[in-house]
């Protein structure tokens, strides 16, 4: 595997767990009315799919990443697709202390990269 898919892949399989991972924890807020036990199934359901992806990103990106920097790279991938998903599917506007939340999450982030 060349460098740069060994770095890239760990990045782009996390980005596909938590797409999952945010629908199974939060696209059942659309649906309310449905039984909770319904809920919890559908996101069991979803949620193999992020682990899937998860285990996989973390077991290969062991080999290029601490497991601080894998869990950091996961937590700003996670904002960043959570975001996206707040806006685009519930409709819910992030404000300024949102976002100003979430850079602080970066900041700590990113400090965990510095040698």
């Amino acid at each position: 595997m060349s460098p740069l898919v060994e770095r890239a892949l760990p990045v782009v399989l996390l980005l596909g767990s938590n797409v999952f991972m945010t629908f199974a924890w939060y696209g059942h807020l659309k649906y309310k009315a449905s039984p909770l036990l319904v809920v919890i199934l559908a996101s069991w359901g979803i949620a193999f799919f992020e682990y899937a992806l998860q285990v996989p990103a973390n077991r290969w990106g062991s080999a290029v990443y601490s497991a601080p920097q894998l869990k950091g790279m996961q937590e700003v991938i996670t904002l960043v697709v959570f975001a996206v998903f707040s806006t685009s599917y519930l409709g819910q506007s992030l404000k300024w202390n949102h976002w100003a939340g979430f850079a602080l999450i970066a900041v700590a982030a990113w400090l965990i990269f510095m040698d």
